[in-house]
């Protein structure tokens, strides 16, 4: 407990006062692989931002393809190289089925004195992990990353369905919180009727990571077909759920009004590439778009900082980092409804728009008629992010709320 007022500590007491205010955090996610989307990175940086703020933090997960290089890249983030990663190995069939060698690595990781953060849903490895931690009477929390509301649950829903009645209702039932990352995912998940409390955490970025930008130019230096050229930058998965093919429709109507427009789609291919290419083939647009790949680390903002406007027309979005990471980077955004950032419209950052391709369409040439209105959108965007949508922020709130709750021993309000 705090001490009264007046009243002097001891080395020993004040020792035990800081050993009791840092919290001992375990993330469990399925895998740490760039190429996974959006949770990756953001349990990286939410898990460095812990570590930078004095506590014990670990990220369990399988190994994977992409293991190494994500590992590599997340060291990139600040207070990352303060966390401990063990990585499980996953052999067989049957591991993936059942994570019988996960769940008994996880008995001598989790103790009751920890709190355990679950990133996603569905994965035997994370029911396991929510198995061990109500087995030791540790308290969790689970993050869903967008994949309980109903678009994702629609998605083979003949196998979601039994597995939520089953298995997950009672495991979020029983979570100490169910962490989402905005108000519209705590709306969507309404019907679940979970009984344990909401509560928002939103996704950020680090200030330092953009306080100093690539120059202007960059990017097109290294594309030569881009020349001078302005383009609309996609910067996400090639995934069906990210509208790639309500993307290139809307871009077939700009390309026609606008003739000195490109498209830049960047990112690593998980299913949609074949489809997109005879898009544009269809739509004679193969040399106005230019498929470049997955960008990461500087080449990323090199493309954010050239970009004269980001475009999503997500089908959903739990949180998406790309969107903040282009509106940090004073870029203007053009997304769906479906990406749940009605923010961008509430401060003028772009354009929310309904998920269609006219209505995608009409946003972009809007933007890209008035120059003026694009430079002040772009700084509206940049000004939401700084001001409300960083790491730090975030995780002190986590920080705050756990404690005040008394989640853990030791850690209540005195503490």
């Amino acid at each position: 407990m705090a001490p009264a007022a007046g009243q002097k500590l001891s080395r020993i007491q004040a020792i035990s006062i800081a050993l009791a205010s840092v919290v001992k955090i375990i993330h469990v996610i399925g895998v740490m692989d760039l190429a996974a989307g959006g949770p990756t990175v953001g349990t990286a940086s939410f898990a460095g931002t812990q570590a930078l703020a004095g506590h014990d933090v670990l990220i369990v997960c399988y190994d994977s393809p992409g293991n190494t290089a994500a590992l590599q890249e997340c060291r990139r983030l600040p207070g990352f190289d303060r966390v401990q990663v063990r990585v499980l190995p996953r052999h067989g069939k049957i591991e993936g089925i059942t994570a019988i060698g996960a769940k008994k690595a996880l008995k001598g990781i989790i103790t009751p004195d920890s709190f355990v953060d679950i990133h996603g849903v569905w994965a035997p490895l994370l029911s396991g992990a929510v198995t061990v931690a109500r087995a030791k009477k540790a308290p969790y929390a689970i993050t869903p990353h967008g994949m309980l509301d109903p678009w994702s649950m629609r998605q083979k829903a003949w196998k979601k369905k039994p597995i939520w009645q089953w298995v997950w209702k009672d495991h979020c039932d029983h979570a100490s919180f169910i962490r989402v990352l905005n108000a519209d995912e705590v709306r969507l998940m309404k019907p679940l009727a979970v009984k344990a409390p909401m509560e928002i955490f939103p996704n950020g970025i680090f200030p330092e990571s953009y306080a100093e930008l690539p120059s202007p130019g960059e990017f097109r230096k290294q594309h030569a077909p881009l020349n001078e050229r302005r383009f609309i930058l996609f910067l996400s998965r090639l995934h069906f759920k990210k509208g790639l093919d309500y993307l290139i429709e809307a871009f077939a109507i700009v390309a026609a009004r606008i003739p000195d427009v490109d498209l830049v789609i960047a990112g690593p291919d998980e299913g949609a590439l074949e489809q997109l290419q005879r898009d544009i083939k269809r739509l004679n647009l193969a040399s106005r778009v230019h498929i470049v790949g997955a960008l990461y680390g500087r080449s990323k903002y090199e493309a954010l900082v050239d970009a004269y406007c980001f475009c999503l027309p997500s089908r959903q979005e739990g949180f998406s980092n790309a969107i903040i990471e282009a509106l940090a980077s004073g870029t203007p955004v053009v997304i769906s409804e479906n990406c749940n950032f009605p923010e961008v419209g509430e401060v003028k950052a772009g354009y929310v728009v309904k998920l269609e391709a006219a209505a995608t369409a009409t946003a972009l040439i809007a933007l890209l008629q008035s120059p003026s209105s694009r430079d002040e959108a772009g700084r509206a965007g940049k000004a939401l992010i700084f001001e409300r949508f960083t790491w730090k922020a975030s995780v002190d709130k986590w920080i705050r709320y756990v404690k005040q709750n008394e989640f853990l021993k030791g850690t209540g309000p005195g503490n």
